[in-house]
């Protein structure tokens, strides 16, 4: 049990690091982009004094490894500063649309991990077979299909020609739950379509892997039926990999979900970026930036911490 703590500490640490590494690219890259950002809000007709008093309220005027850590700081006690745009804070503006956000990963997450499970082991159990070769198609075309091109094809089947789905997904604050559900179902379809292609085809991979073993080919020769075999021996001892690619997956769904959310106007974390973006307001697409690498180390985090408790040989090394 030490050895599994130390080992999970050590994971834990490195998320910590990569985090603040993620955190200083951030900062860094924003600090070079071109141009001055006091001179870009304020435009033009601003005197000089009114920029240099701008830029000491910005704290523009401070060495840039200050302002770092004074963001950084602030960022740990959940103030990621005023907006530029609007002037209102920065952490009441993430917290709706982050909720959105987790809101759409949690409905497609909820489609297509059952579905991309439950297809790999039918591909699995009926290996070569028409079923394994359409899906196996189908998953190279959902997964060499872009994001956008998929939500458009989408929004042109099920809001145009078919109108059952909406094609905005103008989400108010006061909607109610099923309201929420209906307008978020076209944006979330799309998500499915993309990582259910990953899950399946890795869940396939490792339950066929397995069944060239050993304890699959005794299970067999006692008369164990296939679809017992696969589901009772070799799906459980498949959960590692399994549990890494859906977890990676889910970490896709929360931080790659910026051009679902920019087609379908979805008011969430990845619009609120882009919109921020074109305003150059960089407190709020700081923040932003810093939310998304959050959550993927953290996802990535669960991911190992999952694969070591699921396999004995990772909890107890050699």
């Amino acid at each position: 049990m030490n050895g599994l703590a130390i080992l999970m500490s050590k994971r834990i640490c490195l998320g910590i690091v990569t985090l603040l590494a993620v955190s200083v690219i951030i900062f860094s890259a924003l600090e070079l982009m071109p141009g001055d950002l006091a001179e870009q809000v304020l435009g033009q007709s601003a005197t000089p004094e009114t920029v240099a008093q701008f830029r000491k309220e910005l704290g523009l005027d401070k060495a840039p490894h200050i302002r770092y850590f004074d963001w950084l700081g602030g960022a740990l006690q959940g103030d990621f500063g005023v907006s530029l745009a609007n002037k209102r804070s920065v952490a009441d503006q993430l917290a709706p649309r982050f909720a959105n956000t987790l809101f759409l990963a949690a409905l497609a997450a909820a489609i297509s991990v059952p579905l991309a499970l439950t297809l790999g082991v039918m591909a699995a159990l009926y290996r070569n077979s028409i079923f394994d070769r359409v899906a196996n198609v189908s998953t190279l075309t959902s997964i060499s299909s872009p994001e956008f091109f998929l939500g458009y094809v989408l929004i042109l089947l099920l809001a145009v020609k078919n109108p059952i789905f909406p094609s905005i997904s103008n989400i108010s604050p006061n909607a109610d739950f099923m309201e929420q559900l209906y307008r978020t179902m076209l944006p979330a379809i799309t998500l499915t379509l993309v990582v259910t292609a990953h899950m399946m085809r890795m869940t396939r991979a490792a339950i066929i892997n397995l069944l060239a073993s050993p304890y699959i080919e005794m299970a067999r020769l006692k008369g164990v039926p296939r679809w017992r075999v696969i589901v009772r021996h070799a799906l459980v001892n498949a959960l590692a990999p399994i549990i890494n690619v859906v977890a990676l997956n889910l970490a896709y769904l929360i931080t790659g979900v910026v051009l679902v959310e920019v087609v379908f106007v979805y008011p969430g974390v990845g619009q609120l970026l882009v919109d921020s973006v074109s305003k150059r307001d960089l407190p709020v697409v700081q923040a932003c930036c810093l939310i998304f690498a959050a959550t993927y180390v953290l996802l990535n985090l669960l991911a190992d911490v999952g694969s070591i408790l699921s396999n004995p040989r990772l909890r107890h090394p050699r």
